[in-house]
């Protein structure tokens, strides 16, 4: 009877912190938010939408503007204006010259302000010119409580961001594959001068410290606080967590992540091939046409509300001529009731058209 009693308790409790999702944990953060990365849908938040200083978080932005804007093998000469900047640093000297892409593991792994301007000056032509680049990409992406005035993330007062805001950047910046392999790096060599080397460690400890984490950036100033931008991914689910402001940001971030991958399920919904369809031929040389998925189809939904069923939408028949790799339907997957997602169908072959011969009548009237 205990037995029965403490796993009704159980399921009651879990039940209770998927319904209540923000209210299931605190943190220690003035200003917090989380998100599940496919669907942009809200796991926690706290003052998620006041506008908070971000420190060198700001470096997200700064990677992604360079990212879309420059080539990663450009070679950028490192001048006076590149030296000297307070904060963290590589230590950069005059006249030593750096790729792009070395200069962003300089940033997004050692936090390098003066990696910041370099990356900048080059990109952008002059600090003010990529700061400009960087408000435009904000107002691009929506992000409308969120203003730079440099690089780095040094304290300014027209320099902010939110909590929300922040994370949504962030899912942007994670779905590109050189932002993503550049936050998900351990550590990285890159040159010194023209002998010499630096080992450059990412200082985001959730790397090591929590199974599936990615990314993103840490910060801090004394105005700030610290500061951190973590991202995690199991089976499928991905979770983007922020804190802004936040004495214990390392335990903060567990929180969060553990109740985004309790709240979330990855699910597989087709296989390359797992729907192969037979559809009739009107005119042709073959009566029915093979046709199959060519793609494979995840999805991430809420693990308390999973009901999913699946239908074809296509012509009955279809016309010839038809050639391989032509879209002839999809498979509608529905959860409730409601689509989802949809997986389209592909002919696996040609089929040539039956030309029929003239009649002496079509041919003289027709």
């Amino acid at each position: 009877m205990c037995r029965i009693f403490s796993y009704i308790i159980c399921i009651f409790c879990f039940t209770l912190a998927l319904c209540l999702g923000c209210s299931a944990i605190e943190v220690s953060a003035k200003s917090a938010y989380a998100l599940e990365a496919d669907s942009c849908d809200t796991i926690f938040e706290k003052n998620a939408d006041t506008r908070m200083s971000m420190a060198s978080t700001t470096k997200i932005m700064t990677a992604i503007v360079a990212i879309e804007n420059a080539s990663l093998d450009k070679v950028v000469k490192i001048t006076p204006e590149m030296v000297g900047v307070e904060g963290s640093s590589i230590y950069l000297q005059e006249g030593e010259k750096l790729t792009i892409e070395e200069l962003l593991y300089a940033l997004l792994l050692e936090s390098a302000n003066d990696a910041s301007l370099a990356i900048a000056c080059s990109v952008g032509g002059s600090v003010e010119g990529f700061v400009e680049m960087m408000n435009d990409k904000a107002q691009e992406l929506g992000l409308e409580n969120t203003h730079f005035t440099n690089p780095h993330g040094l304290d300014d007062d027209e320099h902010y961001t939110t909590a929300k805001e922040l994370a949504l950047l962030a899912s942007y910046a994670m779905d590109n594959p050189i932002f993503y392999d550049i936050v998900s790096t351990y550590k990285r060599v890159i040159p010194l001068g023209e002998d010499g080397s630096r080992v450059l460690i990412n200082h985001n400890k959730l790397l090591h410290q929590y199974d599936g984490a990615i990314g993103v950036k840490t910060g801090f100033t004394k105005k700030s606080g610290r500061c951190l931008v973590s991202c995690a991914e199991i089976d499928g689910v991905r979770i983007i967590a922020v804190t802004l402001n936040a004495p214990s940001d390392w335990d903060d971030h567990t929180k969060m992540l553990d109740l985004g991958f309790t709240m979330y399920e990855g699910i597989k919904l087709a296989d390359i091939g797992d729907y192969n369809i037979s559809l009739d031929v009107i005119n042709g040389k073959k009566s029915s046409i093979l046709c199959s998925n060519l793609n494979g189809l995840n999805i991430t939904l809420k693990r308390d509300n999973i009901n999913i069923s699946a239908y074809l939408e296509a012509n009955r028949m279809v016309s010839a001529p038809i050639k391989q790799g032509d879209y002839v339907g999809r498979i509608v997957f529905k959860n409730n009731g409601e689509e989802i997602a949809s997986l389209n169908l592909y002919a696996l072959e040609n089929v040539k058209e039956i030309k029929y011969k003239k009649s002496i009548f079509e041919r003289i009237f027709g």
